[in-house]
């Protein structure tokens, strides 16, 4: 079982992640701190493996945390769960080496996913000595890669995904909605949602509602350079 620690100064929100890591087999939770001293003080008294860290609270904020847990070389992994969104907060946390970032609000599938893929790459680490330049690309470095389906969801078919994926290449410099798609590829409306959520699913397209001063909210589609040679796995 993994020992896990959430440090966060709210107590709803704290007992909302407790409720969550119930929910997800291997995990032990082993203490609640809603303050950075606090959470010292049990890293100095408690062997913990994985911390769920929020990042603004009174006082020092978690990354002062993430910061001082680096400096001690201590053998702890460090999730970050926040309202910051800002790149700037992000990057220094995964500079930190925060092995996952998730932004509030966020859902229960997103909250799994991320411990689900932490212990199973710590399952894995721990029956090994030496690894593979395939393991370590695709359990360690590409862990998400794992969960990829086989296989297109029943109800999508390779001919049209070839055909929507046709059109978004033409669109990848710059973001994209669901009609622009449609009047290019001539598919339906709802067809076309069905693909882009799978490939949103699959990462290798990203996308932002935008909300106007009147109408209904936009979701704008744009390309994943990134992850985009996932898709060839289904053409």
């Amino acid at each position: 079982m993994i020992k896990v620690m959430i440090v966060e100064d709210d107590p709803m929100v704290a007992e909302f992640n407790k409720r969550y890591l119930n929910q997800v087999d291997g995990y032990e939770l082993a203490a609640v701190c809603s303050s950075v001293d606090q959470a010292l003080n049990v890293l100095e008294n408690q062997r913990i493996g994985l911390v769920l860290l929020d990042i603004f609270m009174p006082g020092k904020n978690g990354l002062d945390l993430l910061s001082q847990i680096r400096e001690s070389e201590k053998e702890i992994d460090v999730i970050v769960i926040s309202a910051a969104s800002d790149i700037e907060r992000i990057q220094k946390a995964l500079r930190l080496g925060a092995v996952d970032y998730l932004i509030k609000p966020f859902e229960f599938e997103r909250f799994n996913a991320a411990l689900s893929a932490y212990r199973n790459k710590s399952d894995f680490i721990q029956d090994k000595n030496m690894l593979n330049q395939e393991e370590l690309d695709y359990r360690i470095l590409h862990q998400e890669e794992i969960h990829l389906p086989e296989e297109l969801p029943k109800g999508l078919s390779q001919d049209t995904l070839k055909i929507i994926w046709n059109v978004i290449l033409v669109f990848k410099n710059a973001p994209f909605s669901t009609e622009e798609v449609v009047n290019v590829a001539g598919i339906s409306r709802v067809s076309v949602r069905k693909y882009l959520k799978f490939m949103k699913d699959i990462g290798v397209l990203d996308v932002k509602v935008i909300y106007g001063t009147v109408g209904r909210p936009v979701s704008q589609h744009k390309f994943n350079d990134d992850k985009s040679h996932i898709i060839q796995r289904y053409l």
